[in-house]
């Protein structure tokens, strides 16, 4: 259930009321032998100190200083005693609250010697009456200047925690907005290597279905097959890609190194010479790891049959312990072999993915001929990396 507060200036206003009915009261019972009757000029003192409360919020030091003249005016035209708790007490807890405690103590205990000496030489109090009783005023000024020191301490830790949650609700949103854009950029990799291997094979299969389609229909009919096969295949890894869109009840098992083989027979089927060569012994491999050294294979060979213009390609996987090197080498044009507008997002998305893992991608001309991709990936905790 949430409490209406009243506004600052009305709150101000009925302390400043309460300010001057308390002074006004303590002057009237005060009984001091030899001093001047109240009048109208200390009850214009007593209003001048609740006056003064309205500007306690923004002027905390000047209405306490403000305030300590007019008490000490109230002192010096030798009206009847008064302690200085009730007259000063609301200034000197604003002054603490809004972060002057160290003058708020400096007034205090300035009026606290002055009301001894005022006891013990004006009074005629021994020196341990007057001592007392000014402990218990001192007392009371103490408790109003740790009150305010107390608020103001809750104040700011109150404001350090509201800045806290804001730094912390900020960190989550630029760390949602760096997650989405992460599987925005995996997600535009992954469709961008099913489409580009798949298109490029279809392009040399189908220009090959073109050539023989007259001569040689049986061969004709064969490239046909392979470029639905290819499809179909194309169809459900881009399945795969989309359902990681809705979640993981739709998504299909990603590819790994089992899918090798066919990426090798679709190079066939687009005419080259493809050769899978696995040295070493094989260990099991994270399925990110997997996946990766798929998609640089399969990016790998888009290339090649697209850009090379290569008759034979190489695939080495060769396993060392806690690594697995990647190779992909081809007979083709080398430097040539990239696209007339750079290298692209091929290579640079092979090099991702392999980072992504923790490994390295490199990638150039081979010194006798041809272009040579090697990808060197961590098997052990290759999981983790992902």
């Amino acid at each position: 259930m949430s409490t209406r507060r009243l506004p600052p200036l009305l709150e101000d206003a009925g302390l400043g009321v309460l300010t001057t009915a308390a002074v006004l009261i303590a002057i009237a019972v005060a009984d001091e032998p030899g001093a001047r009757p109240p009048d109208a000029g200390s009850a214009a003192i007593a209003v001048l100190l609740g006056v003064l409360l309205l500007g306690r919020r923004r002027w905390p030091l000047g209405v306490l200083l403000a305030g300590g003249v007019a008490l000490m005016g109230y002192y010096v035209a030798e009206y009847p005693g008064i302690p200085p708790a009730l007259p000063l007490a609301a200034a000197l807890y604003s002054a603490a609250a809004f972060a002057r405690l160290r003058w708020a103590a400096l007034v205090a205990g300035g009026f606290l010697v002055l009301e001894l000496l005022m006891r013990h030489h004006i009074l005629g109090q021994p020196w341990l009456p007057a001592l007392a009783a000014t402990v218990t005023d001192g007392s009371l000024l103490m408790v109003v200047v740790l009150l305010g020191e107390t608020i103001r301490s809750r104040r700011v830790r109150l404001a350090e925690a509201q800045e806290r949650l804001v730094r912390a609700e900020a960190a989550r949103e630029q760390e949602a907005a760096r997650r989405v854009a992460e599987e925005r950029l995996r997600i535009a990799r992954e469709v961008h290597d099913v489409l580009g291997h798949t298109i490029a094979a279809i392009t040399v299969q189908a220009g090959l279905a073109d050539d023989v389609l007259d001569s040689r229909p049986d061969e004709a009919r064969v490239a046909l097959r392979a470029i639905r096969s290819t499809a179909r295949q194309a169809m459900t890894e881009l399945r795969t890609a989309v359902g990681l869109l809705r979640g993981p009840a739709s998504l299909a098992p990603p590819p790994g190194l089992d899918g090798i083989a066919a990426l090798a027979e679709v190079a066939r089927a687009a005419g080259l010479e493809a050769t899978v060569v696995t040295a070493g012994e094989p260990a099991p491999v994270p399925g990110p790891v997997a996946l990766t050294a798929y998609r640089i294979i399969q990016e790998a060979l888009t290339n090649t049959v697209r850009h090379a213009g290569a008759h034979r390609v190489r695939i080495d996987l060769r396993y060392a312990p806690g690594t697995l090197d990647v190779e992909v080498t081809d007979d083709g044009r080398g430097a040539g072999a990239a696209p007339p507008d750079g290298p692209g997002v091929g290579l640079r998305g092979m090099a991702e993915r392999a980072a992504v893992v923790g490994g390295a991608l490199s990638a150039g001309p081979r010194p006798g001929g041809g272009f040579r991709v090697h990808a060197r990936l961590p098997v052990a905790g290759g999981e983790e990396a992902a």
